[in-house]
């Protein structure tokens, strides 16, 4: 497993902050070449002015835009799909819209991605997908997240069919299936729960085994590693502090 990445292209998709942020900088720190994208871009431009990372503004739920962005790009070594949104409530709670805008968001804009940079991997016998996905997922059931459960065992679904599809082609893709991680989500989710932020912090805590949050570089980590793990491809791996355990 090589952790030096000099010569690859990456690109990283909802870049601008949190596991996407960081895992765009582990792979900068790596050597590789990063093309940090997001819809955000203010965000980006702080990207660029705090790392030097390589930024461009990117609609993932736009078809023609990915085909567009990532063919300027040119052919990608790695892909890590990280662009997501975590709806509440359960069924009954659950509008239509919501998981029209789930599936879209959470799954069909990695299908859009993957479509685009697939062929070139596929010439060049060689490359690497990540997708993020979530333990809150078909790895554990999560109270008042239908949506965003649902669309996470989706992309669970699609790593390992494109896995099974292209494994004798040189290509591997994975996901990483995270518990609850410090990020500005998050706290946005702990804010929109009530005034007491302090206590639905220490709920969300309570719930990891280990008795704290994640962090953004916990999760860039395992990206790196598995973008280097070469006999390694339709695997979901739980990085969650044991809240599966």
């Amino acid at each position: 497993m090589s952790k030096d990445f000099s010569g690859k292209t990456v690109v990283v998709t909802a870049a601008g902050q949190g596991i996407g942020r960081a895992i765009a900088e582990a792979f900068a720190q790596a050597g590789a070449t990063v093309h940090a994208t997001d819809i955000n871009t203010e965000l980006l431009a702080k990207l660029t002015a705090e790392t030097g990372i390589a930024t461009t503004k990117l609609n993932v739920l736009d078809d023609a835009e990915v085909k567009s962005v990532l063919g300027a790009i040119g052919p990608v070594d790695v892909l890590v799909n990280a662009a997501g949104f975590v709806h509440a409530g359960s069924i009954l709670e659950m509008k239509d819209e919501d998981l029209d805008f789930a599936l879209n968001l959470n799954v069909k804009s990695m299908v859009r991605t993957i479509r685009a940079v697939l062929p070139g991997m596929l010439d060049r016998k060689d490359g690497t997908i990540i997708n993020i996905a979530s333990v809150a997922s078909s790895i554990k059931g999560v109270p008042n997240r239908f949506a965003y459960q649902t669309t996470k065992a989706a992309v669970i679904g699609l790593t390992k069919s494109v896995a099974a599809d292209y494994v004798t082609q040189g290509i591997r893709i994975n996901a990483i299936c995270p518990g609850t991680v410090e990020s500005p989500s998050l706290q946005d989710r702990m804010r929109a729960q009530g005034s007491d932020f302090e206590a639905t912090r220490a709920a969300f805590m309570a719930r990891q085994a280990m008795g704290r949050l994640g962090t953004p570089e916990e999760i860039a980590d395992l990206a790196v590693y598995l973008a280097g793990a070469t006999f390694t491809t339709g695997q979901a791996y739980a990085i969650d502090g044991g809240w599966t355990i």
